[in-house]
């Protein structure tokens, strides 16, 4: 490495809900693990992938749902801190935690190091409807939606509305208490929403989003860490050619591709609206217009990130640990070509999406490299405890998924 990180400086990953299979965790802690930094995970009991690695000093086996009072939440997050001894780097791995620790970044700012950033401001980014308010403030391209208030509200909008259309969780937090959709849905029909909208209750905590048709469109991925003055100082590009479930869940197959102008307008954009820390951007290239639309904002760490990696050996995750710790964050271009395979869920998504006939113009032939989200050489317990987790519940998960993704159709936007 052309660059060391401060070891008196630990990490720990924050996470709130069920989720034990979540192969971004274990990255960052490989990431920072390999340089030598002291490295802390919240799992939800100790025989997940992440309390595995050979990197985790310790894993603190917090079971939580993400719709605990936030109060609560801080309280667990200090006594951890107390039990670590020593101020540590803060990494969230869903939205829950990087809106919770922008909003009391107060109470926790002197027993852990983040960014610093308007306090509501991860959660407009999070929310659905906060984020397409910026995209249209700062002229942002993204699909046109409408955000019902009532199933009266759904009604009319089903009169006039072009289908087929998306449905998401419009809310962080919210999507875990009371989920609408479980996950991207897409939806053909006015009798089909309207029969959908019958089961969101009063108050449909929903956004109806225009469909991009997947024939007419390309996925890209933005990763990035930006300073307190919201300069990039790591900042990657790439284009998803699979997702499980089809077109509308997490990258399991994706491709490093230098795109200036998709970097620009990322960079751009974060600038405008003054954000700090790392970013995961879902964007969908539409070809009718040739715009860049885009999709999800997640104010923090993508479960796909190491894919990206300079030249000089920096991900996103590095770059804020380098930053934060008064560290030069070393420049390096990407490293085009690379490929990112998330092992458990690529060969479903790769049966399906040869059936759809769904293809990426912008992946290269042939991968320059290839980064493996499980499996790792000096770090194999991790791919074994997945699998061990996996096979049986797994299987059936992937089931009722593929089966939700034939009647559903397909389609949308991106995932953790």
């Amino acid at each position: 490495m052309p660059f060391s990180a401060d070891r008196a400086v630990p990490a720990l990953i924050v996470k709130f809900g069920d989720y034990p299979l979540h192969h971004g965790g274990v990255g960052a802690i490989r990431s920072l693990g390999r340089l030598g930094v002291p490295m802390y995970a919240i799992t939800e009991d100790r025989c997940t992938p992440a309390a595995s690695s050979r990197y985790l000093r310790r894993a603190f086996v917090w079971p939580t749902t993400g719709t605990e009072e936030p109060a609560r939440l801080v309280d667990g997050l200090l006594r951890i801190g107390r039990r670590i001894g020593r101020p540590a780097l803060l990494v969230p791995t869903d939205e829950e935690a990087a809106v919770l620790i922008a909003e009391w970044q107060e109470e926790l700012g002197d027993a852990f190091l983040f960014p610093r950033v308007e306090a509501g401001l991860p959660r407009r980014l999070a929310s659905k409807q906060g984020l397409h308010e910026l995209c249209v403030e700062h002229g942002i391209p993204t699909p046109a939606a409408a955000f019902p208030r009532s199933y009266d509200d759904i009604e009319r909008f089903a009169q006039t509305a072009r289908f087929p259309l998306v449905a998401k969780n419009r809310e962080a937090f919210v999507r875990r208490a009371r989920p609408a959709v479980h996950g991207t849905t897409r939806i053909a029909s006015r009798g089909a929403l309207l029969a959908l909208a019958r089961d969101w209750g009063e108050r449909p905590g929903v956004i109806l989003q225009e469909y991009l048709p997947r024939e007419e469109a390309e996925d890209w991925i933005v990763h990035a860490y930006f300073d307190a003055d919201s300069a990039p100082r790591a900042l990657f590009t790439g284009v998803k050619v699979r997702s499980w479930p089809p077109h509308a869940g997490m990258t399991a197959n994706a491709y490093v591709v230098d795109n200036p102008e998709l970097a620009d307008l990322a960079a751009r954009f974060i600038k405008q609206i003054g954000f700090a820390g790392i970013i995961d951007l879902d964007l969908r290239f539409d070809r009718r217009d040739g715009q860049y639309k885009l999709l999800d904002f997640n104010p923090r760490m993508g479960a796909q990130f190491r894919l990206f990696e300079s030249e000089s050996g920096v991900d996103v995750v590095r770059a804020m640990h380098l930053d934060l710790t008064g560290r030069t964050v070393p420049k390096g271009e990407q490293r085009a070509g690379y490929r990112y395979v998330v092992e458990n869920i690529d060969l479903p998504a790769l049966l399906a999406y040869r059936r759809s006939g769904y293809t990426t113009p912008h992946a290269p032939a042939r991968a320059s490299g290839t980064e493996l989200a499980w499996l790792a050489g000096d770090d194999p317990l991790p791919f074994f405890t997945m699998l061990a987790r996996f096979v049986r519940p797994g299987a059936k998960h992937l089931y009722q998924l593929w089966r939700t993704s034939r009647r559903d159709g397909g389609g949308g936007g991106g995932g953790r």
